[in-house]
């Protein structure tokens, strides 16, 4: 059964890891985010209970 000799596909699979790891991480890491976390506590709103018709 050729699907089980790992032969080719564990180069195919190292090489794509490695092209992945080397080049495009770091490209998708250098990015900075639109949106930073920022430092303000949030604020919390007070919500009143909804009341149910059938209790």
């Amino acid at each position: 059964m050729p699907q089980l000799n790992p032969g080719p596909w564990f180069f195919i699979m190292i090489t794509s890891w490695l092209t992945y790891t080397m080049i495009i991480q770091p490209k998708l890491l250098s990015f900075v985010t639109t949106n930073p976390p920022s430092s303000k506590t949030p604020t919390t709103t007070a919500t009143t209970p909804w009341t149910w018709p059938w209790t």
